[in-house]
């Protein structure tokens, strides 16, 4: 019998759940703290030692190119099967293309639940500078790492009651000088994923292939790298 595995990064957790419950699927889930994010070759060799050290068949991957952290890794037992998309936003949104038809998306951050829980986001790294720096200090960093950005973005899963994030958004708005809207989100790729039948839409790479950034972006011409 073939043994699936779930590789996810810890922010996805609600919408894995969610879609593990509707699909009456029970594989075996690994999660990855998210703040490996911050550093996308941390990010790679972490994700590298859990396929490597991974009993399975067929490892199910809940990441995107992620900053190329996900560029270069390969089983030499598995088959590795990745949406083909940049990150876990455009998995929560469901296609490449809603998010690209976001009007000012490039000057969006981003939020879920998933996101604000654990370290490596804007509000913990604000709570962590106050009590290293002070407010008002930690009010200036927060302020320059939000310089290109004008709203947050509240993306609707439906894995979580939005009233349990409200109230620190608007907290954090008010602080950051930034203002919210919420669109509804998707996990029909979650679905897929879990499910298949595993189109163009995803990397299946069979035992010892490795990934290479043309996977994620096919329009790209692939290098001597590649």
């Amino acid at each position: 019998m073939m043994q699936t595995v779930i590789l996810a990064c810890q922010t996805m957790k609600d919408e894995l759940e969610l879609v593990m419950r509707e699909s009456g699927i029970e594989y075996p889930v690994v999660y990855l703290e998210s703040g490996l994010h911050n550093s996308p070759e941390m990010l790679r060799g972490k994700v590298q030692e859990c396929i490597d050290a991974l009993a399975a068949d067929i490892i199910l991957m809940l990441f995107g190119c992620c900053g190329n952290g996900l560029v270069g890794i390969k089983s030499a037992k598995a088959t590795l099967i990745i949406p083909r998309i940049d990150d876990c936003i455009t998995m929560l949104l469901g296609s490449t293309e809603t998010r690209r038809s976001i009007p000012g998306e490039t000057s969006t951050y981003f939020l879920t639940k998933g996101w604000l829980d654990p370290e490596g986001n804007i509000m913990w790294s604000y709570t962590e500078w106050v009590e290293r720096y002070g407010e008002q200090k930690a009010l200036r960093l927060v302020k320059k790492m939000l310089n290109h950005y004008t709203r947050f973005m509240i993306i609707d899963t439906g894995a979580y009651n939005l009233e349990d994030i409200l109230p620190k958004i608007k907290d954090s708005c008010e602080k950051f000088a930034m203002r919210y809207d919420i669109m509804p989100g998707s996990l029909r790729l979650i679905h897929l994923l879990l499910t298949g039948p595993w189109s163009s839409e995803f990397i299946v790479l069979k035992p010892g292939q490795q990934t290479c950034l043309s996977h994620f972006y096919p329009t790209l011409a692939p290098t001597a790298a590649d």
